[in-house]
């Protein structure tokens, strides 16, 4: 297929799954669009064990689309630029110390905790898998998705101070978690000690630099942004800040993903009060809104198709059920560090940790790290539990966090 004919095929396929979900099971749309993929990837691996030869056909048309490369480097940087475009910056700088340990520190003590204990976990099943390898699913599994959570916070009524966290987290954690992954991968991979010893200089760069680009590049645009007022011109502005801006962090070396949520917050904030018109802001606003909920959509679609293109077995499933509660714990762990923070204890009542906890979502940056992985031993053993604690996460933990919000309602 081309990649016009791919883009066509994803494009009706999200038109159609949209369309369905609202006109009959009105779930949240990432939630729903997830569910019914999942439900024609189930359907379509059942009529393959039923004999009719439909799998391999299916699976050929959507392995056409690399969901690592889509993601990593293609979706995202729309993604978060969207997301950030509509949060407030006064309310992030305001919980700067809580996003900052967890989207760094946080990170590598999860990543270290969910190591060890899956280490333990897999050898209990009678699966052995290598330290290092448990180590890496670590660090696939601990930063919490920024798409994920922003379409949860969407549909849940928190307080600004609440919503400030989890979602500052989960839009500057997956940089950390990104070093962290590659850096266990190179070690896999029989990198020299030194480059090993580099990591807490590579996330320092990669964070520091990428947001350091992100606030050059929004500021740019807002600057250019003040000397017009046509809409149409300043959302092409916004667009090439994002396409070319993306494409330039990687080049630098710097962290894309960061650079985009420091610009979007730029743009979302000094831009909207004094370098747009109303009727810009209209039309630029309503534009990425657009934008973001079809990529949404798309992207939940993907996650749901890729069931087709995983090695399944009883024993994975097994192991992902009993991932879940310890990914969760870890989670609980972490969070309530900040618990023993003199200054911050106050503000981490019971209500505010269980929410942390349970809006945690993990999603598709956690599958697109487990499919980058090397053809190692444990591959499709880290490649099956991460979608089945990413398809929990979404499910299970998005359907239901709306009754932990109701008693702050």
């Amino acid at each position: 297929m081309s990649a016009l004919d791919t883009a066509a095929l994803l494009v009706t396929l999200v038109a159609i799954l949209s369309y369905v979900n609202l006109r009959f099971i009105r779930l949240p749309a990432g939630i729903g669009l997830m569910l019914i993929a999942l439900l024609i990837s189930a359907g379509v691996l059942g009529l393959g064990k039923l004999g009719i030869p439909i799998e391999n056909s299916a699976r050929r048309v959507f392995e056409s689309f690399d969901f690592e490369e889509t993601l990593m480097k293609g979706m995202l940087g729309f993604l978060l630029f969207a997301g950030s475009l509509h949060l407030n910056l006064e309310d992030l700088v305001r919980e700067r110390w809580t996003i900052a340990f967890l989207a760094t520190v946080g990170v590598v003590i999860s990543t270290t905790l969910v190591g060890f204990a899956t280490y333990w976990l897999f050898g209990w099943l009678g699966h052995p898998v290598s330290l290092l390898e448990c180590l890496l699913f670590g660090a696939i599994i601990s930063p919490t998705d920024p798409i994920a959570v922003m379409g949860m916070l969407k549909s849940v009524g928190v307080d600004k101070s609440l919503e400030a966290r989890i979602a500052g987290e989960s839009l500057f954690n997956d940089g950390a978690a990104v070093v962290v992954f590659t850096a266990l991968v190179a070690i896999g991979l029989g990198a020299h000690e030194s480059a090993v010893a580099s990591v807490p200089l590579l996330i320092l760069r990669e964070a520091l630099g990428g947001a350091a680009f992100g606030f050059a590049a929004g500021y740019a645009a807002y600057r250019v942004l003040r000397t017009v007022d046509n809409y149409q011109v300043e959302t092409l502005i916004t667009l090439a800040v994002v396409m070319g801006g993306y494409s330039l962090a990687g080049v630098l070396h710097v962290s894309g993903p960061i650079a985009m949520v420091v610009a979007g917050l730029l743009i979302g904030t000094r831009g909207r009060q004094g370098a747009m018109s109303a009727h810009t802001r209209q039309h630029l606003f309503a534009f990425w809104d657009l934008l973001d909920a079809f990529l949404n959509a798309a992207l939940f679609v993907l996650i749901g198709l890729e069931l087709l293109l995983i090695r399944f077995s009883m024993d994975f499933a097994w192991a992902g059920a009993l991932t879940i509660p310890v990914v969760l714990l870890v989670r609980l762990g972490v969070v309530s560090v900040l618990t023993v923070v003199p200054a911050l204890r106050k503000t981490f009542t019971p209500y505010v940790i269980r929410m942390m906890v349970w809006g945690g979502l993990r999603g598709g940056i956690s599958v697109a790290m487990a499919l980058s992985l090397p053809q190692w031993s444990a591959r499709d053993t880290i490649i099956a539990v991460t979608y089945v604690v990413v398809v929990f996460s979404i499910l299970v933990q998005g359907l239901t966090i709306r009754r932990l919000a109701a008693p702050a309602a």
